[in-house]
């Protein structure tokens, strides 16, 4: 596996491991809408949250949620529209974001960013 593979790999372990310690049910990972993919999708109460995650060595070129730009959430927003649909739910669909940046092997910084809009 290439190592930003395992990197985003991680980072979407850690998030999982991040959410379910928050008392998130995790509903299911890596869903796949044509080409593209719902990292996590979770419970919180009655809301289904879908969460992107995104991990970054470092800073160097931003911060790590900056990569999910205007066209990256209208993708998303189809995506979680044919999960919903696709699965009859009737229930509050929020998005999340968690950035993470740090190395395998290090202590990373997590952020959860709730509630963000995609247009």
């Amino acid at each position: 596996m290439a190592a930003h593979n395992e990197l985003g790999k991680w980072g979407e372990d850690l998030a999982t491991d991040f959410l379910e310690k928050k008392g998130y049910e995790i509903i299911e990972r890596d869903w796949k809408s044509g080409h593209i993919d719902l990292d996590i999708i979770a419970q919180e109460g009655t809301t289904l949250v879908v969460v992107e995650v995104k991990t970054r060595r470092n800073r160097l070129y931003g911060d790590p949620e900056e990569a999910v730009d205007y066209k990256k959430r209208l993708s998303l927003r189809s995506a979680i529209n044919h999960y919903v649909k696709s699965h009859r739910l009737g229930r509050k669909v929020r998005f999340d974001i968690i950035s993470i940046v740090g190395t395998i092997g290090s202590t990373p910084e997590i952020e959860h960013i709730k509630d963000v809009a995609l247009y």
